[in-house]
């Protein structure tokens, strides 16, 4: 569990922007899990001029400061939309670069990690990674299962429709070995067959870039998320960003399809 160390927090988000201060949040009340769909990494670089690889890099600086920010404020998971089933069908040499830039950051930030206690998990079929991602993605798996502060679970060659199929099929095979009954196959039976299985559903989700879509990311676990949804390309999403989303999340009135009292 993850818990607050103010004097950090204070530190973390000195010299507040005019319209916004840490005074703002209520510490008691931060979403346990916040996801994130980042979006907009190729449209920052084009309209800055540059190759669209150079939006990728700077979106790793973005999910790091968001990395440090959600430990700062206490939040138990984080997990982020990194690389979809469909982003296989984009330009070769952008996924090529992609996989190494995943490699290279994952060794790069466990650093990070281990000073901040973060496990590490993935979400997705990472069987289908070039080898030497997928050795340094296990490699971070190894060096952080023992971390319990927060989780970071990073959604790679994830989409949320094979998940759910993935999960009917164990549930399909539990029942046919004689297993699992029938009448025992539940939400909680689907639930712990998904990649999330363990974790909490998300109580915020915040994409970034202003798509008002889901993009087939975590379809069963966002049932009653909040959705935060910003114009702002993902290389620009700053600590100050993070906090007004969860401004956001605590002035909502989250009734779970019942009637205010």
């Amino acid at each position: 569990m993850n818990v607050i160390d103010e004097a950090k927090l204070r530190e973390h988000f000195a010299h507040p922007p005019e319209d916004l201060s840490l005074d703002d949040i209520d510490l008691g009340r931060i979403p346990r899990h916040v996801s994130f769909i980042m979006d907009g990494n190729g449209r920052w670089a084009q309209e800055r001029g540059y190759e669209r690889a150079y939006g990728h890099v700077k979106g790793v600086d973005a999910l790091r400061e968001a990395i440090t920010t959600a430990v700062r404020l206490g939040v138990d998971v984080l997990s982020a939309y990194a690389f979809s089933t469909e982003n296989w069908r984009r330009p070769q040499q952008e996924v090529e670069l992609l996989m190494g830039l995943f490699a290279r950051t994952m060794l790069a930030e466990l650093p990070l990690f281990h000073q901040e206690h973060v496990r590490l998990r993935f979400l997705g079929d990472l069987e289908a990674m070039p080898a030497d991602t997928r050795a340094a993605f296990e490699e971070g798996l190894a060096e952080t299962e023992s971390y319990d502060r927060m989780t970071v679970a990073l959604a790679v060659n994830y989409g949320s429709r094979a998940e759910l199929t993935r999960a009917a099929r164990l549930v399909a095979q539990e029942v046919a070995a004689g297993r699992l009954a029938p009448e025992d196959v539940d939400e909680e039976a689907v639930a712990s067959r998904l990649y999330t299985a363990g974790l909490p559903d998300p109580e915020l989700l915040v994409r970034t870039s202003g798509e008002l879509r889901l993009s087939n990311y975590l379809l069963w676990q966002l049932a009653y998320s909040e959705f935060y949804v910003t114009d702002i390309y993902w290389p620009d999403f700053d600590k100050w960003e993070f906090l007004r989303a969860v401004r956001a999340f605590q002035r909502r009135d989250r009734r779970f399809g019942g009637v205010k009292a």
